[in-house]
């Protein structure tokens, strides 16, 4: 506080005094010039002014000066305090120089006017917080009296406020949408002193209906009466084509398209029963108890760490493409011949690897072009034509080093160099796909993941380094064909991993095999024994992740575990823990490597045409060797001389890309993959319309 005294006297001081006993901090001026730059410097809530001798102190002179809260005090004479409450004085003191009753003064100033004071610029503080909110606010008075909208309200539900404030919410329009005992348990709910919260339907000013997720909380005033309501509102997921506001969006398109990949989420296509069965349980929470939602989160958390995710494989439609390329790449059982026989093909053995050649600098037309390589957009097949088939050994070189991981390694860049001429050299040059440029490219989009916001504040550096080795080695020595083929012909692989996953096995096996042979090489020899296991941990549960029968498990459980809770909580302290967690750092690990492997229909057009076209070639020369051996036709669709690779391309990216993309995107906000998946996907409906069996349209007649 202030105190500006006439005179040092017994009053000053007992205001003093008072001000000790009360733990107040007080200044003290003696002209009005000095009082004004005190509080401009402190900002006292209580100023109190000495009006005994008002030749002194002219004290409505003082008060025009802006202060905040004025205390003034009179001599035992009674004159009219009218003009001091008209010059902005709020109280007045007859003269008492006792400690007590200055005291008591100032105790009544502070829990009265001061407090209120304090209030009333919360207030100011929580109306621009709400006016500036995201989600629909509308409070209401206890008789339902709407009291207050903010934009968003406004925005969302079409209205002016001035159209709305003063009016029962009986008034407005109601939709018919809703039943009659929803209306009921809401207001037996609220009635009761008890938050609600649940969907609602809500009437426009348009006159149309949109579906809302509503919190109604019921405000307490004194003697436990509600005095408000306040009801918080968004539009549900489940709105066509409805947009909500997001925090993270620069641009209105932006908007749109986050939204949608977030209500696609809860949506998804492919459903497995667990999935269902948790949907059904959301819902149920919404209407429930405080003690049943407690205990259906218990239930939640339990079935999202179990083993149920596999889904029930309908087919999307009656085609035979999708049929048989869902089949192809999920069926991981052993397709039998006649009289239950296997076929065994004996010359499916392991290659034999090429001796690493020595890798000079990179040349300065290479470097140039790795420039590039932080861009989605990086064009993987132009390195590798200017590698002469060599892409991954320099983008390698490249991405580690920019991501220090021979400073994690403790390595030498000599032996990181070799490491990857090691792997580069057993991948098959002649396969068309999977070969080390494909290798490449997954590696390129690995790093871009890492790098976007999200997934690099929810993985440490040794989840890093294990993405990035295990994208350069999740195909290595791949043959050329599925594991169903390898199955059906019966091959050393299959029968060494018992059918199982006896690519991705293989991957991971050969990988640390070919890393631990020779120590020039061996990219892992300094780090610590507990430290490498961590990581080869890691690294094979990533490279086993992209083996297809199990997608749908791995894409639910994080829809389920990361996607919907963060929807939920929205971006909050809460939400990097759900991110965080051991568990859910692992389903983001695998999700990134599982969209970093089959990114191609996410690639800008010209790259996703040349993949196509890549891997159905290694599909045809399948079908091919398999009527040549007489094994199964894993995939009868591609035959060369039949298939449509529009069709293959179309079924591909509805049953597999995107729904897994629209959680990835949700989680990472990657925009600029979703438009290249749009157009792509618009790009092979228009040649399928046409009838068009190929890459590219026909050449005009």
């Amino acid at each position: 506080m202030t105190l500006l005294p006439s005179a040092e006297d017994s009053q000053s001081d007992a205001f003093w005094w008072a001000c000790d006993r009360a733990g107040f901090r007080c200044n003290i001026a003696r002209t009005p010039e000095s009082a004004v730059e005190c509080f401009l410097d402190k900002h006292h809530e209580i100023i109190v002014i000495d009006g005994r001798h008002p030749l002194y102190f002219e004290a409505e002179a003082v008060c025009r000066w802006d202060l905040a809260v004025l205390q003034g005090y009179s001599d035992q004479e009674e004159p009219s305090v009218l003009p001091l409450l008209c010059a902005g004085f709020s109280r007045r003191f007859v003269e008492n120089s006792s400690v007590s009753a200055c005291y008591n003064e100032l105790v009544q100033i502070e829990h009265g006017e001061v407090r209120c004071q304090f209030k009333l610029r919360a207030c100011n503080s929580v109306f621009t917080a709400l006016d500036h909110c995201q989600e629909a606010v509308e409070i209401t008075s206890e008789d339902h009296v709407i009291q207050y909208v903010n934009p968003a309200f406004e925005q969302m539900m079409g209205y002016h406020k001035g159209e709305l404030i003063g009016k029962e919410l009986t008034e407005l329009p109601k939709s018919d949408k809703n039943r009659a005992d929803l209306l009921d348990t809401i207001n037996t709910c609220i009635k009761k002193g008890k938050e609600w919260q649940g969907i609602y339907y809500a009437r426009k000013k348009s006159g149309d209906s949109i579906q809302q997720h509503v919190k109604i909380t019921p405000v307490i005033g004194q003697g436990g009466k509600i005095r408000h309501y306040v009801a918080i509102k968004r539009p549900h997921a489940d709105n066509n084509n409805q947009v909500g506001l997001c925090p993270f969006a620069t641009n209105e398109a932006l908007q749109n398209r986050r939204y949608s990949s977030v209500a696609r989420i809860h949506s998804m296509t492919i459903e497995a029963p667990i999935t269902k069965v948790i949907n059904i349980i959301n819902a149920a929470q919404e209407s429930s108890p405080v003690t049943v939602a407690e205990a259906l989160d218990r239930v939640l958390e339990i079935l999202r760490t179990t083993e149920l995710y596999s889904p029930q494989l309908a087919s999307k439609e009656d085609d035979p493409h999708t049929n048989d390329l869902v089949g192809g790449l999920m069926n991981d059982g052993l397709r039998r011949l006649s009289e239950n026989e296997y076929v065994f093909c004996k010359n499916m053995s392991q290659s034999q690897l090429s001796i690493p050649i020595t890798l000079n600098d990179v040349p300065p037309s290479i470097a140039e072009m790795l420039n590039d390589e932080e861009c989605w957009d990086f064009n993987i097949l132009e390195l590798e034509a200017a590698t002469h088939k060599r892409p991954l050994t320099y983008l390698g070189l490249k991405v580690f080093a920019s991501f220090g991981i021979c400073e994690f390694l403790n390595c030498t860049e000599a032996t990181l160099r070799s490491w990857l001429q090691l792997i580069e050299a057993s991948y098959h040059s002649s396969n068309s796909y999977h070969n080390s440029t494909h290798a490449a490219d997954v590696l390129h989009a690995t790093a871009y993941f890492l790098r976007t916001e999200r997934v690099k504040s929810s993985l440490d550096q040794l989840d890093e380094v294990a993405a990035l080795i295990a994208a350069t080695v999740h195909d290595v020595d791949h043959p050329g064909r599925t594991n169903s083929f390898l199955c059906n012909a019966g091959s050393e692989l299959a029968i060494l991993y018992n059918d199982t996953a006896v690519l991705e096995s293989h991957h991971a096996a050969l990988a640390f095999q070919l890393t631990g042979r020779d120590g020039k090489s061996n990219i892992f020899k300094n780090i610590e024994r507990n430290q490498f296991r961590t990581l080869r941990q890691a690294v094979i549960d990533m490279v086993l992740a992209t083996e297809m029968t199990r997608h749908f498990e791995h894409v639910n459980k994080f829809v389920n575990s990361i996607n919907k809770p963060m929807a939920a909580l929205e971006e909050s302290s809460t939400n990097a823990n759900i991110r965080n967690s051991p568990e859910n750092r692992l389903l983001i690990k695998r999700m990134l490597i599982k969209c970093a492997d089959v990114s191609n229909p996410c690639r800008p057009l010209e790259l996703c045409i040349e993949w196509a076209g890549r891997i159905s070639e290694e599909y045809f020369a399948q079908t091919d060797e398999e009527k040549r051996q007489g094994l199964p036709v894993v995939m009868p669709v591609f035959d060369r001389n039949t298939c449509s690779i529009p069709k293959s391309q179309l079924s591909f990216i509805d049953y597999f890309i995107s729904d897994m993309f629209d959680a990835w995107d949700a989680f990472a906000n990657l925009p600029g993959l979703m438009e290249h998946l749009s157009e792509n996907y618009n790009y092979w409906k228009g040649l399928d319309e046409v009838k068009c069996k190929s890459l590219r349209p026909p050449p005009p007649s």
